[in-house]
């Protein structure tokens, strides 16, 4: 198939008119959400402008050429969508500003001094000084994705969206690290071992280390000597009438897909950063661990505590009754501990006892009132306060779980008081099932 053939082929799925095709954008233009609402590439695959989100609108980059129309940019990600009488104008000064009548909402380039924009052909949004020489281009300031000949550089990371159709920044993140290391973290951890859920074992190859694209598909990582220090996928995969694309998914897994241009399906894995739903830390909220059920990621609370919002897997779980400091000892509440087995969460023990069995375990952890959960694996008793974080289910791990419960009337959920959450209140989307190995 020719590129012209191919090109009418793409053109049929738009909505916008052939005159609305354009690679230039002079000053003064402007974009509105409900006419003119985007500028197109010369082949009509990329939009730069106004698409849908909610009741609203947001200003971003979307594949505009296939049916699903895919969002690969997004401009403010995390301030509040527009609504209908909102302008984007690249004004006189060369900035690329919202604006509701008179009033500047937001800034999505500082450009000052720019003379034209071009919306690439690559997925690239551009623009440039007098001289054409770029002063600010999209492909320097990605959110979730990747595009082809587009670098992840050092230092530099990709933020996961909240959900599918809210692309505010989420709680994961990929990471190009100075060393050369491809690493992924939850959100607001720092750059360290215990918090990474998947490396590229990559490090120490020196700085500046970038993380590359190729439209075959080939993802890699060169160091500043252009080095390949690894290879994520080996490329090679069709290019014909096909594209790729590479995203921080909003479940914390890094995937490639592809799309064929000339088929109405949806978008297809290539590779992924992780074969196991369950690995991205932080997927379940505390006092919560996460099981995979056929490929999918349930969420599910601990014994003795329950979930509040079932819209919110990240949120994590709260005790279903009052548990008594340990200076405030009510004789009345007595407690016990259910037994869990294959678990694992964040070790961030206060106290770790050699003890010869897991009753050992159970009973060192109920004699210590400071104890609300343990685990106990080859002889060795870790003791935690709450929250439990990061937990999850392997059937791999031989680890036994102790988790407080009482066995005194419990505490309805709407007299808890905030103290009674194992730190400020947080919850999970499923509980009930799966308990016990």
């Amino acid at each position: 198939m020719d590129f012209v053939t191919l090109f009418l082929i793409v053109s049929a799925f738009f909505t916008a008119s052939a005159q609305q095709i354009q690679s230039n954008v002079s000053r003064g233009s402007s974009l509105t959400p409900t006419t003119n609402s985007t500028w197109l590439s010369h082949s009509g695959l990329y939009a730069f402008g106004f698409y849908k989100q909610g009741n609203d609108y947001a200003v971003g980059i979307f594949i505009a050429g296939i049916p699903e129309k895919t969002v690969v940019w997004t401009a403010n990600r995390d301030g509040l969508p527009v609504s209908n009488n909102t302008t984007l104008l690249f004004a006189s000064d060369g900035r690329l500003v919202l604006q509701m009548g008179q009033e500047q909402l937001a800034v999505v380039a500082e450009s000052s001094g720019s003379a034209s924009a071009s919306m690439l052909n690559s997925g690239n949004f551009v623009i440039y000084d007098s001289d054409r020489g770029i002063i600010w281009q999209s492909f320097d300031h990605p959110t979730d994705t990747l595009l082809p000949s587009q670098r992840l550089l050092a230092g530099h990371e990709l933020f996961s969206s909240i959900s599918d159709t809210d692309h505010s920044t989420g709680i994961f993140r990929l990471k190009m690290q100075n060393d050369g290391n491809l690493v992924q973290y939850p959100v607001d951890t720092p750059d360290t071992a215990p918090y990474a859920y998947f490396a590229t074992s990559a490090g120490g190859f020196g700085d500046n280390g970038t993380l590359n694209f190729d439209a075959d598909g080939h993802l890699y990582l060169l160091n500043a000597t252009s080095f390949n220090i690894r290879n994520l996928t080996d490329g090679g995969y069709p290019t014909k009438e096909t594209i790729y694309l590479m995203r921080i998914d909003v479940d914390g897994i890094f995937r490639l897909y592809s799309h064929n241009l000339t088929q109405n399906g949806n978008w297809s894995i290539v590779w992924s950063s992780s074969s196991d739903v369950c690995d991205p830390k932080g997927l379940c909220g505390l006092n919560s661990f996460c099981v995979s059920y056929d490929q999918e990621a349930e969420c599910l609370c601990f014994p003795g505590f329950e979930m509040v919002n079932e819209g919110n897997r990240t949120a994590g779980c709260g005790r279903s009754f009052s548990a008594e400091g340990c200076n405030n000892k009510n004789e009345d509440i007595k407690y016990s501990f259910e037994e869990v087995a294959n678990i694992t969460w964040e070790d961030v023990s206060y106290s770790v006892l050699s003890v010869p069995s897991k009753e050992s375990c159970e009973q060192a952890c109920l004699e210590d009132c400071n104890c609300e959960a343990a685990l106990f694996k080859d002889r060795t008793c870790s003791k935690q306060r709450l929250p439990l974080r990061y937990g999850r289910r392997t059937q791999t791990d031989s680890n036994i779980a102790f988790i407080k419960v009482s066995i005194s009337t419990p505490t309805t959920l709407q007299n808890l008081s905030d103290g009674d959450w194992g730190l400020g209140g947080c919850w999970t989307i499923e509980m009930g099932r799966g308990w016990f190995g």
